[in-house]
Protein backbone atom coordinates (compact mmCIF):
# COMPACT_ATOMS: atom_id res chain seq x y z
CA UNK A 1 0.00 0.00 0.00
CA UNK A 2 1.24 3.61 -0.86
CA UNK A 3 -0.06 7.07 0.09
CA UNK A 4 0.07 10.23 -1.70
CA UNK A 5 -0.81 13.59 0.27
CA UNK A 6 -0.99 16.86 -1.76
CA UNK A 7 -0.13 19.52 -0.13
CA UNK A 8 -2.47 21.97 -2.34
CA UNK A 9 -3.32 25.95 -1.79
CA UNK A 10 -7.31 25.16 -0.86
CA UNK A 11 -6.47 22.07 0.56
CA UNK A 12 -4.43 18.78 1.81
CA UNK A 13 -5.63 15.74 -0.39
CA UNK A 14 -4.65 11.93 0.36
CA UNK A 15 -4.98 8.97 -0.97
CA UNK A 16 -4.59 5.48 -0.06
CA UNK A 17 -3.45 3.65 -3.00
CA UNK A 18 -3.28 -0.18 -3.30
CA UNK A 19 -0.07 -2.46 -5.34
CA UNK A 20 -2.98 -2.71 -8.47
CA UNK A 21 -3.08 0.95 -8.47
CA UNK A 22 -6.05 1.16 -7.33
CA UNK A 23 -7.19 4.16 -5.08
CA UNK A 24 -8.62 2.37 -1.91
CA UNK A 25 -9.50 5.70 0.21
CA UNK A 26 -9.19 9.44 0.17
CA UNK A 27 -9.36 12.32 2.43
CA UNK A 28 -9.61 15.82 2.05
CA UNK A 29 -9.24 18.71 4.27
CA UNK A 30 -9.86 22.94 3.03
CA UNK A 31 -7.08 25.42 3.68
CA UNK A 32 -7.69 29.05 4.06
CA UNK A 33 -5.28 31.54 2.53
CA UNK A 34 -4.90 35.25 4.20
CA UNK A 35 -4.36 38.11 2.37
CA UNK A 36 -3.34 40.87 4.66
CA UNK A 37 -3.09 43.43 1.97
CA UNK A 38 -3.78 43.63 -1.52
CA UNK A 39 -1.54 41.45 -3.62
CA UNK A 40 -0.24 39.61 -0.83
CA UNK A 41 -1.15 35.80 -0.20
CA UNK A 42 -0.34 33.86 2.85
CA UNK A 43 -0.66 30.30 4.85
CA UNK A 44 0.41 29.24 8.73
CA UNK A 45 2.27 26.54 8.04
CA UNK A 46 0.57 24.85 11.46
CA UNK A 47 -2.64 24.77 8.95
CA UNK A 48 -0.71 22.28 6.71
CA UNK A 49 0.14 19.78 9.56
CA UNK A 50 -3.04 19.99 10.95
CA UNK A 51 -5.01 19.35 7.66
CA UNK A 52 -2.53 16.42 6.76
CA UNK A 53 -3.12 14.66 10.46
CA UNK A 54 -6.38 14.66 10.09
CA UNK A 55 -6.37 13.17 6.73
CA UNK A 56 -4.38 10.22 7.79
CA UNK A 57 -6.44 10.03 11.52
CA UNK A 58 -9.36 10.01 9.66
CA UNK A 59 -8.19 7.23 6.91
CA UNK A 60 -7.03 4.83 10.24
CA UNK A 61 -10.78 5.43 11.66
CA UNK A 62 -11.87 4.28 8.24
CA UNK A 63 -9.21 1.65 6.75
CA UNK A 64 -6.95 0.83 9.37
CA UNK A 65 -5.76 -2.18 8.10
CA UNK A 66 -4.85 -1.00 4.76
CA UNK A 67 -3.13 1.90 6.72
CA UNK A 68 -1.13 -0.60 8.55
CA UNK A 69 0.55 -2.03 5.45
CA UNK A 70 1.64 1.00 3.72
CA UNK A 71 5.52 0.98 3.03
CA UNK A 72 5.68 4.26 1.19
CA UNK A 73 4.50 7.57 0.90
CA UNK A 74 5.03 10.33 -2.05
CA UNK A 75 4.34 13.99 -1.37
CA UNK A 76 3.39 16.46 -3.38
CA UNK A 77 2.92 20.47 -3.15
CA UNK A 78 1.83 23.82 -3.87
CA UNK A 79 5.10 25.44 -5.57
CA UNK A 80 7.19 28.29 -4.84
CA UNK A 81 6.03 29.17 -1.43
CA UNK A 82 9.03 30.97 1.39
CA UNK A 83 8.67 29.16 4.50
CA UNK A 84 11.64 30.50 6.72
CA UNK A 85 12.48 28.60 10.23
CA UNK A 86 15.04 29.57 12.46
CA UNK A 87 17.37 27.77 14.55
CA UNK A 88 14.55 25.41 16.19
CA UNK A 89 13.06 24.77 12.85
CA UNK A 90 10.00 26.81 14.02
CA UNK A 91 8.40 28.93 11.42
CA UNK A 92 9.33 32.53 11.85
CA UNK A 93 5.77 34.03 9.88
CA UNK A 94 3.28 32.80 7.58
CA UNK A 95 4.26 31.30 4.83
CA UNK A 96 4.41 33.63 1.62
CA UNK A 97 2.71 32.16 -1.61
CA UNK A 98 3.13 31.20 -4.86
CA UNK A 99 0.25 34.26 -6.12
CA UNK A 100 1.70 36.62 -3.99
CA UNK A 101 2.87 39.81 -5.99
CA UNK A 102 4.76 41.82 -3.50
CA UNK A 103 8.48 41.44 -4.63
CA UNK A 104 7.91 43.09 -8.38
CA UNK A 105 10.79 45.27 -7.48
CA UNK A 106 12.90 42.34 -6.40
CA UNK A 107 12.89 40.86 -9.42
CA UNK A 108 14.22 43.80 -11.19
CA UNK A 109 17.07 43.53 -8.26
CA UNK A 110 17.40 40.20 -8.40
CA UNK A 111 18.01 39.71 -12.30
CA UNK A 112 20.65 42.87 -12.57
CA UNK A 113 22.62 41.39 -9.24
CA UNK A 114 22.47 37.90 -10.82
CA UNK A 115 22.62 38.35 -14.76
CA UNK A 116 22.91 34.68 -15.78
CA UNK A 117 19.89 33.63 -13.97
CA UNK A 118 17.54 33.10 -17.06
CA UNK A 119 20.22 30.91 -18.47
CA UNK A 120 20.83 29.06 -15.29
CA UNK A 121 17.36 28.45 -14.23
CA UNK A 122 15.57 28.58 -17.01
CA UNK A 123 13.24 31.02 -16.04
CA UNK A 124 12.73 35.11 -15.85
CA UNK A 125 12.73 36.47 -11.98
CA UNK A 126 8.83 36.58 -11.14
CA UNK A 127 7.22 37.76 -8.12
CA UNK A 128 5.85 34.44 -7.56
CA UNK A 129 9.04 32.54 -7.41
CA UNK A 130 10.58 31.82 -4.04
CA UNK A 131 14.05 34.11 -4.34
CA UNK A 132 12.68 37.01 -4.95
CA UNK A 133 10.39 36.84 -1.93
CA UNK A 134 13.42 35.99 0.50
CA UNK A 135 15.31 39.36 -1.46
CA UNK A 136 11.56 41.39 0.16
CA UNK A 137 12.16 39.89 3.24
CA UNK A 138 15.65 41.30 3.38
CA UNK A 139 14.46 44.87 2.54
CA UNK A 140 11.04 44.63 4.67
CA UNK A 141 11.59 42.40 7.87
CA UNK A 142 15.24 42.51 8.16
CA UNK A 143 15.17 40.74 11.39
CA UNK A 144 13.16 37.60 9.94
CA UNK A 145 16.03 37.46 7.31
CA UNK A 146 18.51 37.43 9.78
CA UNK A 147 16.82 34.90 12.11
CA UNK A 148 16.30 32.80 8.94
CA UNK A 149 18.28 29.40 9.39
CA UNK A 150 16.52 27.16 6.67
CA UNK A 151 14.21 28.21 3.55
CA UNK A 152 11.65 25.37 2.65
CA UNK A 153 9.15 25.11 -0.03
CA UNK A 154 5.34 23.82 1.24
CA UNK A 155 5.92 20.35 1.06
CA UNK A 156 9.32 20.18 2.69
CA UNK A 157 8.60 21.73 5.43
CA UNK A 158 5.69 18.99 6.08
CA UNK A 159 8.39 16.23 5.34
CA UNK A 160 10.17 17.80 7.92
CA UNK A 161 7.64 17.35 10.37
CA UNK A 162 6.95 13.84 9.24
CA UNK A 163 10.32 12.47 8.84
CA UNK A 164 12.77 15.00 11.00
CA UNK A 165 14.85 16.15 7.93
CA UNK A 166 14.94 19.23 5.75
CA UNK A 167 15.04 17.46 1.76
CA UNK A 168 13.67 18.67 -1.29
CA UNK A 169 13.51 17.02 -4.86
CA UNK A 170 14.55 18.76 -7.62
CA UNK A 171 11.36 19.60 -9.35
CA UNK A 172 9.50 21.81 -6.74
CA UNK A 173 13.35 23.07 -6.05
CA UNK A 174 13.01 24.48 -9.91
CA UNK A 175 10.50 26.69 -9.18
CA UNK A 176 13.18 28.85 -6.59
CA UNK A 177 15.05 30.38 -9.18
CA UNK A 178 18.03 29.00 -6.97
CA UNK A 179 18.49 25.93 -9.30
CA UNK A 180 20.43 25.05 -11.71
CA UNK A 181 18.07 23.57 -13.89
CA UNK A 182 20.50 21.58 -15.98
CA UNK A 183 22.59 20.40 -13.22
CA UNK A 184 19.81 19.53 -11.19
CA UNK A 185 21.73 21.37 -8.38
CA UNK A 186 21.79 24.61 -5.95
CA UNK A 187 23.51 27.20 -7.79
CA UNK A 188 25.69 29.04 -5.30
CA UNK A 189 25.85 32.35 -7.62
CA UNK A 190 21.65 32.22 -7.21
CA UNK A 191 22.43 31.58 -3.56
CA UNK A 192 24.27 34.31 -3.10
CA UNK A 193 22.27 36.84 -5.23
CA UNK A 194 19.82 36.47 -2.26
CA UNK A 195 22.29 36.76 0.54
CA UNK A 196 22.01 33.10 1.29
CA UNK A 197 24.29 29.34 0.98
CA UNK A 198 23.70 25.97 0.35
CA UNK A 199 23.28 26.29 4.39
CA UNK A 200 20.27 27.66 4.22
CA UNK A 201 18.97 25.16 1.52
CA UNK A 202 17.67 21.35 2.01
CA UNK A 203 19.24 18.28 1.02
CA UNK A 204 18.20 17.37 -2.65
CA UNK A 205 16.80 14.23 -4.10
CA UNK A 206 15.02 13.24 -7.26
CA UNK A 207 11.34 12.55 -7.05
CA UNK A 208 11.35 8.81 -7.38
CA UNK A 209 13.98 8.14 -5.02
CA UNK A 210 13.99 7.30 -1.05
CA UNK A 211 14.47 10.46 0.79
CA UNK A 212 13.87 9.83 4.27
CA UNK A 213 11.56 7.41 6.49
CA UNK A 214 8.50 8.41 8.38
CA UNK A 215 8.84 9.22 12.27
CA UNK A 216 8.36 6.28 14.32
CA UNK A 217 6.09 8.17 17.02
CA UNK A 218 3.85 9.47 13.87
CA UNK A 219 4.00 5.25 12.54
CA UNK A 220 2.62 4.35 15.77
CA UNK A 221 -0.03 7.13 15.60
CA UNK A 222 -1.67 5.75 12.10
CA UNK A 223 -1.16 2.02 13.41
CA UNK A 224 1.46 1.77 10.21
CA UNK A 225 3.41 -2.20 10.83
CA UNK A 226 6.78 -0.04 9.67
CA UNK A 227 7.87 3.11 9.30
CA UNK A 228 7.34 3.98 5.40
CA UNK A 229 9.95 5.08 2.97
CA UNK A 230 9.13 8.74 2.13
CA UNK A 231 10.19 9.65 -1.64
CA UNK A 232 11.36 12.64 -2.86
CA UNK A 233 7.99 13.84 -4.54
CA UNK A 234 7.40 16.26 -6.47
CA UNK A 235 5.55 19.75 -6.94
CA UNK A 236 2.08 19.62 -7.82
CA UNK A 237 2.13 19.81 -11.67
CA UNK A 238 5.30 17.11 -12.12
CA UNK A 239 3.16 15.14 -9.51
CA UNK A 240 0.51 15.48 -11.67
CA UNK A 241 2.22 14.74 -14.95
CA UNK A 242 3.20 11.27 -12.81
CA UNK A 243 -0.22 10.44 -11.79
CA UNK A 244 -1.76 10.53 -15.85
CA UNK A 245 1.59 9.15 -17.19
CA UNK A 246 3.19 12.12 -19.02
CA UNK A 247 6.87 11.43 -18.68
CA UNK A 248 8.05 11.38 -22.71
CA UNK A 249 7.90 14.14 -24.87
CA UNK A 250 4.45 14.78 -26.56
CA UNK A 251 2.47 14.46 -23.90
CA UNK A 252 0.82 17.84 -23.30
CA UNK A 253 -1.63 18.42 -20.28
CA UNK A 254 -3.38 21.03 -18.63
CA UNK A 255 -3.60 21.84 -15.25
CA UNK A 256 -7.47 23.53 -13.84
CA UNK A 257 -6.28 23.95 -10.04
CA UNK A 258 -6.13 27.15 -8.03
CA UNK A 259 -4.08 28.57 -10.44
CA UNK A 260 -3.95 26.43 -14.28
CA UNK A 261 -1.04 25.67 -16.67
CA UNK A 262 -0.14 23.82 -20.18
CA UNK A 263 2.46 21.98 -19.51
CA UNK A 264 5.05 19.74 -21.85
CA UNK A 265 7.66 16.89 -20.49
CA UNK A 266 10.89 17.51 -22.54
CA UNK A 267 13.72 15.53 -22.63
CA UNK A 268 15.71 18.46 -22.93
CA UNK A 269 14.95 22.19 -21.87
CA UNK A 270 13.51 24.35 -24.19
CA UNK A 271 13.18 27.69 -22.39
CA UNK A 272 11.53 30.70 -23.15
CA UNK A 273 11.85 32.77 -20.42
CA UNK A 274 10.95 36.14 -22.24
CA UNK A 275 7.46 34.66 -22.51
CA UNK A 276 7.41 33.76 -19.17
CA UNK A 277 7.40 29.94 -19.78
CA UNK A 278 8.86 28.36 -16.74
CA UNK A 279 11.28 25.26 -16.61
CA UNK A 280 10.95 22.84 -14.24
CA UNK A 281 12.91 19.53 -13.26
CA UNK A 282 10.57 16.80 -13.89
CA UNK A 283 10.03 13.96 -11.13
CA UNK A 284 11.64 11.89 -13.48
CA UNK A 285 15.47 11.63 -13.82
CA UNK A 286 16.65 13.21 -16.78
CA UNK A 287 13.08 15.15 -17.57
CA UNK A 288 12.08 18.63 -17.81
CA UNK A 289 9.06 20.59 -18.16
CA UNK A 290 8.02 23.71 -19.83
CA UNK A 291 5.03 25.47 -18.81
CA UNK A 292 2.72 28.42 -19.36
CA UNK A 293 0.97 29.27 -16.03
CA UNK A 294 -1.79 31.66 -15.47
CA UNK A 295 -2.54 32.44 -11.49
CA UNK A 296 -6.24 31.81 -11.41
CA UNK A 297 -7.70 29.45 -13.33
CA UNK A 298 -10.36 27.21 -11.02
CA UNK A 299 -9.98 29.91 -8.72
CA UNK A 300 -12.25 32.04 -10.69
CA UNK A 301 -15.04 29.67 -10.94
CA UNK A 302 -15.14 29.64 -7.36
CA UNK A 303 -14.84 33.74 -7.14
CA UNK A 304 -17.91 33.55 -9.44
CA UNK A 305 -19.92 31.71 -7.52
CA UNK A 306 -19.24 33.46 -4.01
CA UNK A 307 -19.79 36.58 -6.06
CA UNK A 308 -23.61 34.81 -6.97
CA UNK A 309 -24.31 32.90 -3.62
CA UNK A 310 -24.32 29.88 -5.63
CA UNK A 311 -22.38 26.53 -5.53
CA UNK A 312 -20.06 26.15 -8.44
CA UNK A 313 -22.83 22.89 -9.18
CA UNK A 314 -25.37 25.29 -9.87
CA UNK A 315 -23.68 27.77 -12.11
CA UNK A 316 -22.40 25.19 -14.23
CA UNK A 317 -25.82 22.98 -14.52
CA UNK A 318 -28.03 25.66 -16.38
CA UNK A 319 -25.13 25.81 -19.47
CA UNK A 320 -25.79 22.30 -20.01
CA UNK A 321 -22.84 19.67 -22.12
CA UNK A 322 -21.34 21.95 -25.10
CA UNK A 323 -21.48 25.71 -25.70
CA UNK A 324 -22.94 26.60 -28.61
CA UNK A 325 -21.10 29.97 -28.70
CA UNK A 326 -19.00 32.49 -27.22
CA UNK A 327 -20.35 34.21 -24.80
CA UNK A 328 -21.28 37.97 -25.57
CA UNK A 329 -19.07 38.77 -22.36
CA UNK A 330 -15.61 38.55 -22.32
CA UNK A 331 -13.62 38.11 -18.72
CA UNK A 332 -10.22 38.88 -17.77
CA UNK A 333 -8.89 36.29 -15.49
CA UNK A 334 -6.20 38.15 -13.87
CA UNK A 335 -7.78 38.19 -10.35
CA UNK A 336 -4.85 37.74 -8.42
CA UNK A 337 -1.93 39.05 -11.55
CA UNK A 338 -0.70 36.81 -14.29
CA UNK A 339 2.21 35.77 -15.34
CA UNK A 340 2.54 33.74 -19.10
CA UNK A 341 3.27 36.19 -21.21
CA UNK A 342 2.42 38.74 -19.21
CA UNK A 343 4.23 38.99 -15.85
CA UNK A 344 2.34 41.57 -14.39
CA UNK A 345 1.50 41.45 -10.70
CA UNK A 346 -0.31 44.34 -10.42
CA UNK A 347 -3.09 43.44 -13.21
CA UNK A 348 -6.53 42.74 -12.67
CA UNK A 349 -9.24 40.70 -13.49
CA UNK A 350 -12.30 42.44 -15.92
CA UNK A 351 -15.93 41.50 -17.21
CA UNK A 352 -16.40 43.37 -20.47
CA UNK A 353 -19.33 43.40 -22.47
CA UNK A 354 -21.92 43.78 -19.77
CA UNK A 355 -25.47 44.62 -20.93
CA UNK A 356 -29.32 44.82 -19.04
CA UNK A 357 -29.62 41.56 -21.33
CA UNK A 358 -26.65 39.94 -19.61
CA UNK A 359 -27.63 36.89 -17.47
CA UNK A 360 -25.74 34.92 -15.13
CA UNK A 361 -25.64 32.38 -17.48
CA UNK A 362 -23.18 34.67 -19.78
CA UNK A 363 -20.95 35.66 -17.07
CA UNK A 364 -20.34 32.19 -15.97
CA UNK A 365 -19.66 31.45 -18.96
CA UNK A 366 -17.01 34.18 -20.08
CA UNK A 367 -15.30 32.98 -16.55
CA UNK A 368 -14.62 30.06 -18.08
CA UNK A 369 -13.85 30.86 -21.69
CA UNK A 370 -11.30 33.71 -20.76
CA UNK A 371 -9.27 31.04 -18.32
CA UNK A 372 -9.43 29.32 -21.61
CA UNK A 373 -8.19 32.10 -23.89
CA UNK A 374 -5.39 32.76 -21.21
CA UNK A 375 -4.66 29.34 -21.74
CA UNK A 376 -4.30 29.99 -25.32
CA UNK A 377 -1.46 32.56 -24.59
CA UNK A 378 0.49 30.17 -22.70
CA UNK A 379 0.07 27.71 -25.84
CA UNK A 380 1.36 30.21 -28.24
CA UNK A 381 4.42 30.94 -25.65
CA UNK A 382 5.15 27.43 -25.63
CA UNK A 383 5.11 27.41 -29.91
CA UNK A 384 7.52 30.05 -29.42
CA UNK A 385 9.88 27.90 -27.77
CA UNK A 386 9.54 24.96 -29.78
CA UNK A 387 6.58 22.93 -28.21
CA UNK A 388 3.39 22.36 -30.51
CA UNK A 389 0.14 20.67 -28.97
CA UNK A 390 -1.50 17.92 -30.80
CA UNK A 391 -4.00 17.14 -27.64
CA UNK A 392 -4.00 17.51 -24.16
CA UNK A 393 -5.09 15.49 -20.86
CA UNK A 394 -6.99 17.38 -18.44
CA UNK A 395 -6.27 17.27 -14.34
CA UNK A 396 -7.43 19.29 -11.22
CA UNK A 397 -10.90 20.11 -9.80
CA UNK A 398 -11.71 21.89 -12.76
CA UNK A 399 -11.60 19.30 -15.22
CA UNK A 400 -15.01 18.00 -13.60
CA UNK A 401 -16.21 20.59 -16.42
CA UNK A 402 -17.43 18.28 -19.19
CA UNK A 403 -18.61 22.14 -20.46
CA UNK A 404 -15.26 23.44 -19.40
CA UNK A 405 -13.21 20.98 -21.61
CA UNK A 406 -15.51 21.51 -24.39
CA UNK A 407 -14.47 25.05 -24.58
CA UNK A 408 -11.05 24.15 -24.05
CA UNK A 409 -11.57 21.99 -26.72
CA UNK A 410 -12.47 24.80 -29.07
CA UNK A 411 -10.23 27.52 -27.54
CA UNK A 412 -6.90 25.39 -28.21
CA UNK A 413 -8.08 23.82 -30.91
CA UNK A 414 -6.58 19.81 -30.01
CA UNK A 415 -8.88 17.19 -28.62
CA UNK A 416 -8.67 17.50 -24.48
CA UNK A 417 -8.92 14.27 -22.61
CA UNK A 418 -10.54 13.48 -19.48
CA UNK A 419 -9.75 10.92 -17.33
CA UNK A 420 -11.47 8.61 -13.84
CA UNK A 421 -9.93 10.56 -10.63
CA UNK A 422 -8.62 13.13 -12.95
CA UNK A 423 -8.99 16.00 -10.21
CA UNK A 424 -6.85 13.70 -7.77
CA UNK A 425 -3.61 13.61 -9.66
CA UNK A 426 -0.84 15.45 -7.79
CA UNK A 427 -1.95 12.97 -4.82
CA UNK A 428 -1.84 10.11 -6.99
CA UNK A 429 0.95 10.62 -8.98
CA UNK A 430 2.88 11.23 -5.64
CA UNK A 431 1.71 7.91 -4.67
CA UNK A 432 3.14 6.59 -7.68
CA UNK A 433 6.57 8.18 -6.30
CA UNK A 434 6.45 6.82 -3.06
CA UNK A 435 6.08 3.35 -4.64
CA UNK A 436 9.13 3.89 -7.13
CA UNK A 437 11.37 4.94 -3.92
CA UNK A 438 10.42 1.51 -2.33
CA UNK A 439 9.97 -0.93 -5.00
CA UNK A 440 12.87 0.91 -7.70
CA UNK A 441 10.64 -0.41 -10.72
CA UNK A 442 11.03 1.01 -13.95
CA UNK A 443 9.45 4.17 -13.89
CA UNK A 444 7.43 3.08 -17.50
CA UNK A 445 6.15 -0.03 -15.68
CA UNK A 446 4.41 1.86 -13.39
CA UNK A 447 3.92 5.60 -14.64
CA UNK A 448 1.03 4.22 -16.91
CA UNK A 449 -1.32 6.12 -18.63
CA UNK A 450 -4.82 5.79 -16.86
CA UNK A 451 -7.64 5.16 -19.27
CA UNK A 452 -9.28 8.06 -20.61
CA UNK A 453 -12.96 8.03 -19.38
CA UNK A 454 -13.77 11.00 -22.47
CA UNK A 455 -12.72 13.18 -25.02
CA UNK A 456 -13.69 16.32 -26.26
CA UNK A 457 -13.11 16.86 -29.80
CA UNK A 458 -13.03 20.41 -31.67
CA UNK A 459 -16.04 21.21 -33.36
CA UNK A 460 -15.03 23.62 -36.33
CA UNK A 461 -17.71 25.73 -35.93
CA UNK A 462 -16.38 26.78 -32.44
CA UNK A 463 -13.01 26.89 -33.63
CA UNK A 464 -13.05 29.54 -35.45
CA UNK A 465 -15.84 31.48 -33.53
CA UNK A 466 -12.85 31.63 -30.56
CA UNK A 467 -10.20 32.46 -32.87
CA UNK A 468 -12.06 35.43 -34.15
CA UNK A 469 -12.97 36.41 -30.28
CA UNK A 470 -9.60 35.42 -29.15
CA UNK A 471 -7.50 38.68 -30.34
CA UNK A 472 -10.18 41.19 -28.93
CA UNK A 473 -9.81 39.32 -25.57
CA UNK A 474 -6.09 39.82 -25.71
CA UNK A 475 -6.76 43.84 -26.57
CA UNK A 476 -8.64 44.08 -23.19
CA UNK A 477 -5.40 43.72 -21.43
CA UNK A 478 -3.47 46.79 -20.04
CA UNK A 479 -0.72 46.80 -18.38
CA UNK A 480 -0.42 48.01 -14.71
CA UNK A 481 3.33 48.00 -13.72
Amino acid sequence: MYLGIDLGTSAVKTVLVDGAQRVIASESRPLTTASPLPGYFEQDPAQWIDATFATLDALKATHAGELAAVEGIGLSGQMHGATLLDASSRPLRPCILWNDGRSAAECRVLERRWPALRATSGNKAMPGFTAPKLLWIATHEPEIFAATKLVLLPKAYLRLVLSGEAIEDVSDASGSLWLDAARRDWSDAALAATGLSRDHMPRLVEGCAPATTLRGELARRWGMTGQPVIAGGAGDNPAGAVGIGAIRPGTAFVSLGTSGALLAPTSRIAANPDRAVHTFCHAIPGMWIQAGAILSAASCLAWIARLFGATEAELLAPLGLRPQAPSPVSFLPYLAGERTPHDDPAVRGMLDGLSHGTDRGSIVQAVLEGVAFALADCRDALADAGIAMTEADAIGGGSRSGFWLSVLANVLNVPVHRFAGGETGAAFGAARLGRLAVTGEAIAAVCTRPQRIETFEPDARLVDAYAERLPAWRELYRPRH
